[in-house]
C-alpha cells in the first residue's frame, strides 16, 4: 500500500504527518483494548502490541521498515520511560529485603545464563563461540515490562515479588555491556577482552550507575521540592524528566545509563515527595506509550515470512533457557540467601523475556556484525513460543507451589498532595482491613502541633470528626498539616496503623 509505505519515507509531507496520527491513534486505542484481552487470558500484552506491529508490516498493511539502527536509538529511548516507570512505581520497602539476592541474580545470575546457553549453542545450533556468547547475552536479561505486568495479576508474598521486580530493573545494565562487547568482538578483526578485563569494566559501569542514579535522584528531588510550583502536572514532568537525565548524565560518563535511570527513579518515588499518585499516574501513561510504541515498532521490524525458519532454533535455545539455565542461575545466586526452593522454583519460572532481548538482537545488526542477520528473528520467535508458554502458567504455578497470599493488602496508604505556595500538606489516608487503626480514636492519634483531621468519607459520604470519632476500616481521612510537620505526621500515623493506639507512647 504506497499511501502508507510513505508514512515511513524521509521527507514528511502534512499529508504524511495525517496519515502518522490516524494510524498511531488508531493503534493507541487498539492497544488500550487489547488491555482487557491480556487479563482475561493471562498474556502479557507485549505479545499483542507485537501482533499489531507483524499486521501493519509489510506482509499485512505494507508499511515498509526495517531501519535496525532506529529501533535500537527508539528502543533505548523507550527502555528508559519503562525503567522510570518501574523504579518509580516500586516501593523500597517492599524490595527492601530483596535488594541483595536480586543484585546477585541480575550480576552473577546473568554470567551463568549466559554461558550455559552459550554452552547449548556452540553444542546443539552449532555455532562459533563468539556468535553463542552473543546469543547467550542476549536473551539472558528478564524484562521489566513484562514482569511489572504480570506480577500485578498474582498476589504473591512481598520477597518474591520484590525479587523479580528488583531482578528486572537491575539486570538490563549487565546485559547490554555484555551484548556489545560480544557484538564488537564478532567484527572482523576483533578481538576477545580477557574475561577478568571484561569484569572490571562492568563492574565499573554498574557502580559508576548506581552512583550516579542516586545521585541525581536524591538532588533532583530536594531541588524539585523546593523550586517546584502548587502544578501536579508540572511536578511530574520534573520527576519524569530528572530520570532521564539520569541515563543521559550515565551515558555521558560512561557508565549504565539504564542503572543510573531506575535507581534515580526508585530514590525519587521513595523519598516521600508531594503530588506521588500524579507523578506515578504519568510515570505509568509514558510507561504504556513507551511499551506499545516500542512493540509495535519490533512487529514492524519482524518479517513473518523468515520466522517460521527460526522456531526450531528458538525451541532448543528457550528450552536450554528455560529448564537449564535460568534454574541453575537462581540456584547459585540465590541459595546464599536461604531462599526456600519453592520460592526458588518459581523465581525459575518467571524469568519472563520481552522487549530487552529483541532490541538488544537489534545491536550486532547495528554494527555490523557479520552473519549475525538472524538472530533478531531467532529472539523474536522465542520471546513470542515462550511467552505464551510462561505469561499464562505464573498464577497456576504460584498456586502449585503455595505461594499465593489469601490476603493481599496494605495496611495504610498514605499520599500527600503538596499545597506549596501556603507551606501546607494534605495528607490522604486509607485505612486497610489489617489496620490497627481501627477502633482508634481520632484524639488517640495524637498528631504532632499543626497537623489535624478535617474530613472522614465512610461508606462513600464524608463528615467532619469529631474528637472522640473512632475510625474504622475502610475509612479515608484527609489530614491537613503544615509542611514542616508532614514527615512526623505520616511516621505516627504509620507507627498507630502497625502497634495500636498506644504506640510511641512516651
Amino acid at each position: 500500500m504506497p499511501a502508507l509505505a510513505s508514512v515511513t519515507s524521509s521527507s514528511m509531507t502534512l499529508d504524511d504527518l495525517t496519515r502518522v496520527l490516524l494510524i498511531g491513534s488508531l493503534v493507541l486505542l487498539v492497544a488500550v483494548a487489547a488491555v482487557r484481552l491480556s487479563v482475561r487470558s493471562g498474556l502479557p500484552s507485549l505479545l499483542i502490541y507485537l501482533g499489531i506491529g507483524v499486521a501493519l508490516g509489510n506482509a499485512g498493511a505494507g508499511i515498509q521498515f526495517d531501519d535496525a539502527s532506529t529501533t535500537r536509538v527508539l528502543g533505548y529511548a523507550a527502555l528508559v520511560l519503562i525503567l522510570a516507570e518501574g523504579g518509580l512505581t516500586t516501593s523500597w520497602s517492599n524490595i527492601r529485603r530483596s535488594v541483595a539476592p536480586a543484585a546477585v541474580l541480575s550480576t552473577v545470575g546473568v554470567v551463568v545464563s549466559v554461558l550455559v546457553v552459550a554452552v547449548a549453542a556452540h553444542a546443539f545450533l552449532p555455532l562459533s563461540w563468539t556468535t553463542s556468547l552473543l546469543i547467550g547475552a542476549i536473551v539472558s536479561s528478564t524484562d521489566a515490562a513484562a514482569v511489572f505486568a504480570v506480577l500485578r495479576n498474582v498476589a504473591l508474598p512481598r520477597r518474591i515479588s520484590g525479587m523479580l521486580e528488583a531482578e528486572s530493573g537491575f539486570n538490563d545494565a549487565p546485559v547490554v555491556i555484555l551484548v556489545v562487547a560480544f557484538a564488537a568482538q564478532g567484527m572482523p578483526g576483533g578481538t576477545a577482552d580477557p574475561w577478568w578485563v571484561l569484569l572490571f569494566h562492568t563492574a565499573v559501569e554498574l557502580a559508576g550507575g548506581a552512583l550516579v542514579g542516586g545521585l541525581v535522584g536524591w538532588l533532583g528531588g530536594q531541588l524539585l521540592r523546593r523550586v517546584a510550583g502548587a502544578s501536579s502536572a508540572l511536578f511530574s514532568i520534573g520527576v519524569v524528566s530528572l530520570t532521564v537525565l539520569a541515563y543521559a548524565v550515565g551515558a555521558a560518563v560512561h557508565v549504565s545509563g539504564f542503572l543510573a535511570t531506575y535507581i534515580a527513579a526508585l530514590v525519587l518515588g521513595n523519598m516521600g515527595l508531594p503530588n506521588r499518585v500524579a507523578f506515578q499516574s504519568f510515570a505509568n501513561a509514558m510507561g504504556w506509550v513507551a511499551q506499545i510504541g516500542l512493540f509495535v515498532l519490533l512487529g514492524l521490524l519482524a518479517d513473518p515470512t523468515r520466522l517460521d525458519e527460526m522456531f526450531v532454533k528458538a525451541l532448543v535455545i528457550g528450552l536450554v533457557l528455560l529448564l537449564v539455565a535460568r534454574p541453575l542461575s537462581v540456584i547459585v545466586s540465590v541459595s546464599w540467601f536461604r531462599v526456600p526452593w519453592r520460592e526458588q522454583a518459581f523465581l525459575s519460572w518467571a524469568g519472563l523475556r520481552g522487549a530487552v532481548p529483541v532490541v538488544l538482537a537489534t545491536v550486532p545488526r547495528v554494527t555490523g556484525t557479520p552473519d549475525t542477520e538472524w538472530i533478531f528473528d531467532l529472539v523474536f520467535m522465542l520471546v513470542v513460543v515462550f511467552t505464551v508458554v510462561q505469561g499464562p502458567t505464573l498464577p497456576w504455578v504460584a498456586k502449585r507451589l503455595g505461594l499465593t497470599e489469601q490476603v493481599h493488602s496494605v495496611d495504610v496508604d498514605l499520599e500527600s498532595t503538596s499545597l506549596m505556595e501556603i507551606s501546607a500538606d494534605v495528607i490522604q489516608v486509607t485505612v486497610g482491613d489489617e489496620s490497627r487503626l481501627h477502633g482508634v480514636a481520632v484524639f488517640e492519634l495524637r498528631l504532632p502541633k499543626g497537623a489535624n483531621v478535617t474530613l472522614v468519607v465512610r461508606g462513600g459520604e464524608g463528615f467532619v470528626p469529631e474528637p472522640h470519632t473512632t475510625i474504622r476500616h475502610g475509612d479515608r481521612l484527609l489530614v491537613v498539616t503544615t509542611s514542616k510537620v508532614k514527615q512526623r505526621t505520616e511516621r505516627r500515623i504509620r507507627e498507630i496503623s502497625r502497634g495500636g493506639r498506644l504506640a510511641g507512647w512516651p
